[in-house]
């Protein structure tokens, strides 16, 4: 086994559907044609591949799409995944309708990268060749192919053949290599099974590497399974690299299970949405306007969907127009930041427009806010800062969902969380050592205004209720809106910071105490006196008209023990009850309620209601009629 060099994807498009596999032939030896109708039909139907190295040593993957109008979809099942793009054009035909809707998908794409093949040049005179070529110039003008060099080749001759091997290697010298960046992604173009294999998903490999025996996730149903083999080029690796055309022979997940358009990845940190943010460019040649709520065809990755469309900024996006816009989605899809798109009209069928995403994972947004808008152009085209304060938004966030929302590679993410941490513009909850994937951030400004909004809620909250030791946790929790486990960690740092005391389940402000009126004062006085006259039988504090809120207030500040509803102790009474308990215990190894009511002379109600709240502390425990030391007997 080997792991294969880089390799880069060129994708063949243009209307000669079998002019492209021809040629697609000669260069590679390979027929990209599988399927027995198009060999039959000499249409491309669905994908093809091949592959061929070049004299420079570089290994390239051909993706052959669909060339006819009916096919489109196919066609663009296979788009995103080039790194450069092969416009194939006859020379006895010209351009044609649907050489102007790839190119603008190409162009829609920004694939940056590209060259024309002008075939069937055998075909035609020299006059005619130099006809053919200044129109494809003019085509081609306004695009990302502008200037792309035109090569003039016959598969029939081999005219032509050496100079496109040449140009095709001139041309993926400006494509930058893929590095290893973030998580493995593969879009599912292709899914069959083999005997003695299984379950096999082919698909152009992008972000991280793919190695043998790893977990993998099918998003977006969430199955999960291993790799149990690897092939590119029909060359068995140990590890896949990204760029490449992967074949991934799957365990632990079904054919049946499997759709063109899934995505395979690392499990756990890519989520499937229902709402994507975007740009979006309609195309000058769009039949008509896009309007709000319009239905449209949605294609990222190998996958397709329906989807309706906001328009945020705009009453109507005119052909040739840009806006920002919301897709919302019947099912969940699967985007990143930065994927590219298109959209086409569903009847009838033509593409109108595309755009990137900048938002996978917004809220549900009103039109003509200019929050909304500036929010999105910062993270269009913000610089790393930016782009992570505006992922951390007002919310805490784990450290794998701050790389998810910018879309940058986890290097440079975690290198500006410690530059805007050394700046104090996010803070780090948690006392975790070191940055992990869950290390859950915010934002400073954030933090402060939560400790606001905190303090003007327990200042409210000890004004209303100023004989109670603190607001319980669960209800500040809901009124800050905070899901558990950010909340307990905001509420850790900023009690770090004395910004708020936590005691058992209350929060209170560190300036709170309870404090008594001089007339709760003279009763508190009279009723503990009560209760040191009358130590083991006290009094109850209805007796001395001592409302509940006063006797919660007793308990918390220690000055009382309530063991049982109406029956309550003096604090160092109890105390002492304890230590007596445990001694007579230790002293005869077990206690009865009629020892404990003899020995402190009292009755059978006060003896039983201490005995049992005992045992509730875990200080004692029940065995039969007798009391032992909690484990212990």
């Amino acid at each position: 086994m080997t792991t294969q060099p880089q390799t880069y994807v060129i994708g063949t498009a243009g209307h000669v559907d079998h002019g492209k596999s021809t040629l697609v032939k000669a260069l590679t030896g390979i027929d990209p044609d599988r399927l027995r109708e198009e060999k039959e039909r000499e249409m491309t139907i669905d994908l093809g591949f091949a592959w061929l190295s070049l004299p420079s040593g570089r290994r390239v993957s051909v993706i052959d799409v669909p060339g006819h109008e009916r096919f489109i979809k196919n066609m663009l099942a296979g788009v995103g995944g080039f790194d450069a793009a092969l416009l194939v054009i006859a020379a006895d035909e010209g351009p044609m309708p649907q050489t102007a809707e790839h190119l603008a998908i190409i162009d829609l794409l920004q694939i940056r990268h590209g060259l024309v093949a002008l075939t069937k040049v055998d075909l035609v005179d020299e006059e005619w060749r130099e006809l053919v070529t200044v129109e494809v110039l003019e085509r081609l003008r306004g695009t990302v192919l502008d200037g792309a060099e035109i090569v003039a080749v016959s598969a029939v001759t081999g005219e032509g053949l050496p100079e496109l091997v040449a140009a095709l290697d001139r041309l993926l010298e400006q494509v930058p290599p893929h590095l290893e960046a973030g998580h493995p992604r593969l879009a599912v173009d292709r899914v069959f099974t083999m005997p003695g294999f299984g379950t096999i998903v082919t698909g152009t490999l992008r972000g991280g590497p793919l190695e043998v025996g790893q977990e993998v996730e099918l998003l977006p149903t969430g199955k999960r399974g291993r790799v149990r083999g690897l092939q590119s080029h029909r060359v068995k690796v140990e590890r896949a690299q990204p760029g490449s055309r992967t074949a991934v022979n799957l365990s632990g997940i079904a054919v049946e299970e499997i759709e063109r358009g899934h995505v395979l990845t690392t499990p756990g940190w890519l989520r499937p949405t229902t709402l994507l943010d975007a740009r979006l460019r309609l195309i000058p040649e769009a039949p008509q306007p896009l309007e709000q709520n319009d239905e449209v065809d949605f294609f990222i990755g190998a996958a397709e969907t329906l989807a309706r469309v906001t328009l945020l900024d705009a009453e109507r996006l005119d052909p040739g127009g840009e806006g920002w816009v919301q897709f919302r989605f019947p099912e969940p899809v699967v985007a990143v930041r930065g994927d590219r798109f298109i959209i086409r009209r569903p009847s009838p069928g033509s593409t109108i427009g595309g755009g990137v995403v900048v938002d996978a994972h917004p809220r549900r947004h009103r039109r003509f806010r200019p929050e909304v808008i500036r929010a999105l152009e910062i993270l269009s085209s913000g610089t790393p800062q930016e782009l992570v304060l505006q992922a951390l938004d007002r919310q805490p966030r784990e450290l794998r969902e701050v790389i998810q929302q910018t879309g940058l590679p986890e290097t440079e993410v975690r290198a500006t969380i410690e530059e805007l941490a050394g700046r104090e513009e996010i803070t780090r909850l948690g006392t975790e050592s070191g940055l992990t994937q869950t290390t859950l951030l915010i934002r400073s400004d954030a933090l402060r205004a939560l400790a606001a909004s905190l303090a003007e809620l327990l200042n409210a909250y000890h004004e209303r209720y100023p004989l109670r030791r603190g607001m319980p946790r669960e209800e500040v929790r809901s009124r800050l809106g905070l899901a558990p486990r950010a909340f307990d960690e905001a509420m850790a740092a900023l009690a770090r910071r004395g910004e708020i005391v936590e005691e058992a389940d209350t929060i209170r402000s560190p300036h709170h105490q309870i404090r008594f009126t001089p007339e709760q004062q003279a009763r508190i006085d009279r009723y503990l006196a009560a209760l040191r006259a009358q130590p083991y039988s006290p009094p109850a504090p209805a007796e001395f008209e001592l409302e509940p809120e006063l006797v919660a207030a007793l308990v918390d500040t220690g000055a009382i023990v309530r063991v049982d509803e109406g029956i309550v102790f003096a604090r160092e009474t109890f105390e002492e009850i304890q230590r007596t308990v445990l001694e007579l215990i230790d002293r005869q190894g077990s206690l009865t309620l009629a020892q404990f009511r003899d020995h402190f002379g009292t009755s059978r109600k006060y003896a039983q209601a201490v005995l049992e709240y005992l045992d509730q502390r875990r200080v004692t425990r029940r065995v039969g009629d007798t009391r032992v030391r909690y484990g212990h007997g």
